[in-house]
């Protein structure tokens, strides 16, 4: 008897939780599902605006499925969403909101408040929750949000359910955000420059140092690779909008201050 409780339902039919019982995807050593998931993203205040970036690694298992996934969407030109978890669910989830903020902006001929872009989203993720459960579609996104009328940045991270939380500095999360998000708050508490006073070049090199640390540490994140020339996807937003930052900025940051001695 599973006694009106969803999860042992699951179990009884072969599933454990994230754990589905035949899967056409590469499996884990642990016997997990490999699903194709998107991994490191962060987000962070800096002096004019938010920095939100995420490396460029899909992951299916213990296999490398893309090396070049585009985890940071822009919404709309004051919102970005950046995914870790499923893609294909991630990427719908983005379609979704992107028409609905378009349309309410042509219907109404305003933007969407704050509140509702971010209940839209907590909306989308709920609705998901079934999927999430029997993990197969689990979505932990960071969306992060300029608002021109308080001429402030807010970010606010959720969980697979849809609940949603503020944060006043910086969210990390995906597989390599535990490493991160420690040395995110060591650098705001006891760095010269926290990261709330950084210039946008200071606040993009910080980004980069993070996400090749997460790589360091974590398999499923991948780190720069210049051969390839691969490297995070990093936007800001501020009270212009949002701005995805280049390629040859990137590069030049990631040779000049990153990663200098590396040949």
């Amino acid at each position: 008897m599973s006694g009106g409780d969803f999860l042992n339902l699951l179990k009884k039919d072969g599933y454990g939780f994230g754990t589905p019982a035949a899967s056409p995807y590469p499996m884990d050593p642990n016997g997990k599902t490999g699903l194709t998931s998107a991994t490191t993203i962060l987000a962070f205040k800096y002096k004019d605006g938010i920095m939100i970036a995420g490396d460029r690694r899909a992951t299916a298992g213990t296999t490398v499925m893309h090396d070049r996934a585009d985890k940071v969407i822009d919404i709309d030109r004051y919102a970005v969403m950046a995914i870790a978890g499923v893609p294909a669910t991630a990427f719908e989830m983005a379609r979704v909101l992107s028409h609905t903020f378009k349309y309410y902006r042509r219907s109404q001929l305003q933007d969407l408040s704050l509140e509702g872009k971010v209940r839209a989203l907590s909306r989308l993720l709920k609705e998901n929750a079934p999927m999430a459960l029997q993990g197969v579609g689990a979505v932990a996104p960071i969306f992060a949000v300029y608002d021109p009328l308080i001429k402030e940045g807010r970010i606010y991270f959720y969980d697979i359910l849809g609940a949603e939380f503020e944060v006043v500095e910086f969210a990390t999360t995906g597989s390599g955000s535990p490493g991160i998000r420690g040395a995110l708050h060591h650098h705001n508490k006891w760095s010269d420059t926290p990261a709330n006073e950084a210039g946008e070049e200071e606040a993009i090199v910080l980004a980069m140092r993070l996400l090749e640390t997460a790589a360091e540490f974590d398999v499923a994140t991948s780190g720069v690779k210049k051969a390839d020339n691969i490297f995070p996807t990093i936007k800001t937003i501020d009270k212009e909008g949002v701005h995805t930052v280049p390629l040859d900025r990137l590069n030049a940051l990631y040779r000049e201050k990153v990663s200098p001695n590396d040949v």
